[in-house]
């Protein structure tokens, strides 16, 4: 298969394998009007494989919910077909409304308005737990 290059855009690159389409939707991109590109299962020399996301303009991108996928995730910014920019996503200090919290007994599984707030407890291992009821994100 083959998927072309772009002049100018994102190329996010080194997704765990499988997680493509859920960045996808967490960053909002079927609103794009630009060519949105999701590659799945591509071979890696470094971890296998991997999901590869090409868009077609130069965007914002919200690197807190790349950084919570992946650390490893990098982000290509290609300006008349050349790279001009490499960066790494970190870990966010803290998430919100990407997860929800299991717990049942969670104050926002009754209190619907409350945000839903995940807090970095462990950088090492990327643990993130809830800040209402210390639940860990999965």
């Amino acid at each position: 298969m083959i998927i072309g290059s772009i002049t100018d855009g994102i190329v996010i690159d080194h997704i765990p394998a499988g997680r493509g389409m859920e960045l996808y939707h967490y960053l909002q991109l079927e609103q794009l009007e630009c060519q949105v590109a999701v590659i799945k299962n591509a071979p890696s020399t470094k971890i296998g494989k991997k999901d590869i996301i090409k868009i077609g303009e130069l965007i914002d991108l919200n690197l807190d919910i790349l950084g919570f996928v992946s650390p490893r995730i990098t982000i290509n910014y290609i300006q008349n077909g050349e790279r001009v920019k490499k960066r790494h996503p970190v870990l966010p200090e803290q998430i919100v409304g990407m997860v929800k919290c299991k717990n049942p007994r969670c104050i926002t599984s009754i209190e619907q308005e409350l945000p839903h707030i995940f807090v970095l407890t462990d950088r090492e291992k990327g643990i993130y737990r809830c800040r209402y009821c210390d639940t860990r994100a999965k």
